[in-house]
């Protein structure tokens, strides 16, 4: 569900379509992103997050906001993929409900959802990557994940292709920090792992490059939250 009440990050400043003066206000985005639209980002830096969404949840929300202070982020982007390849299709909800429930829950002018990968008709992230770098030639994008997928990564297709496309940002999550860490994925480019007082140059970065946030942790998960749902239904009240 969406937060009631007024947003206590509204005054995050708003950066107009291609670049401006830090801090200045410019009106919100209309329309999702869509692989003809690379001149409205042209300049802009975009972090990119991706999943299900299977619902979107306040923590995708947090996350998305600690970046775009954090990295100096003109927008994120929610990713919603029509059919994570690593997840079963059993209990997942289509992906219109999936995107409505998504822009219910973003709530901010400069978090925008999307299902572009299904023009993009690509399944991987790092096709996705790939097709975006090429539609949104004057844009930077920054790939946003949790620890978890950091723990995991090595099980997606070519992976490595991820870290070399784009810069990576790492977002803490409970539980998961200490095996991500210590992971195949954390290991291999450890020497190419941004300090904390550099994260906001990391869109910049020429090079490989990718950091761990320690961002404020929270709790909620899409698997509890189905898990609830689903137990309210078989027992109503």
């Amino acid at each position: 569900m969406a937060r009631p009440g007024p947003d206590p990050d509204a005054g995050i400043p708003l950066s107009p379509p291609g670049g401006g003066v830090e801090g200045a206000r410019a009106r919100p985005s209309t329309g999702e992103p869509h692989p003809f639209s690379g001149p409205r980002y042209a300049g802009l830096t975009i972090g990119l997050l991706g999943g299900s969404f299977n619902p979107a949840h306040d923590g995708h929300r947090d996350i998305s906001l600690y970046a775009l202070k954090t990295l100096g982020l003109d927008r994120v982007w929610w990713l919603v993929s029509p059919q994570n390849p690593l997840k079963a299709r059993a209990g997942m909800a289509p992906l219109v409900e999936r995107l409505a429930e998504a822009r219910s829950v973003a709530a901010h002018p400069r978090i925008e959802v999307t299902a572009i990968e299904t023009a993009l008709k690509t399944r991987f992230t790092a096709d996705t990557l790939a097709a975006l770098i090429r539609k949104f030639p004057k844009t930077r994008f920054v790939w946003l994940m949790g620890a978890d997928n950091l723990r995991q990564i090595p099980r997606w297709r070519a992976w490595t292709r991820i870290f070399e496309s784009v810069p990576v940002a790492v977002f803490a999550r409970p539980t998961y920090c200490l095996n991500a860490l210590s992971g195949q994925a954390a290991q291999r480019y450890r020497r190419r792992r941004v300090s904390v007082c550099g994260v906001k140059g990391l869109a910049r970065r020429k090079r490989l490059a990718w950091a761990f946030l320690r961002n404020p942790l929270n709790p909620a998960s899409a698997t509890a939250i189905r898990h609830a749902r689903a137990t309210r239904i078989a027992h109503p009240s």
